[in-house]
């Protein structure tokens, strides 16, 4: 049984930082792009970041390119979102992603976690 749990989301004041985790069990990590993605109240999910299964290729959404850093550790099973400079509108609920296929797709991820809040006040 597939299992992506998400931790490191909170409260912070906009221009903070946050660092979110996602441990995945019951798959072979290395094998799978992992990506980052986001829905705010009354929107749809949003496409934040990838990163393919070495780590050397990353995607970003436009709006938090130069802000959030996508990283994994294949020997901990762990993807991790870096976000700085946060804004009021990164204020979503952030959910990681497993996928056969590096993309900003949703549809093309096979493996979703449960999600972790994430709110920057103003």
């Amino acid at each position: 049984q597939v299992q992506l749990v998400e931790s490191g989301g909170g409260l912070v004041q906009a221009g903070g930082s946050l660092r979110l985790s996602c441990v995945a069990s019951g798959l072979t990590f290395s094998s799978y792009g992992m990506g980052w993605f986001r829905q705010a109240p009354g929107k749809e999910r949003e496409f934040v970041a990838a990163v393919n299964w070495l780590g050397s290729i990353t995607y970003y959404a436009g709006s938090v390119e130069g802000r959030f850093t996508i990283s994994r550790d294949n020997a901990k099973n762990t993807v991790y979102l870096r976000m700085t400079r946060l804004k009021p509108e990164d204020t979503a609920v952030y959910y990681c992603a497993a996928t056969s296929q590096l993309s900003r797709v949703s549809a093309t991820y096979n493996y979703w976690g449960q999600g972790t809040q994430v709110t920057a006040s103003s």
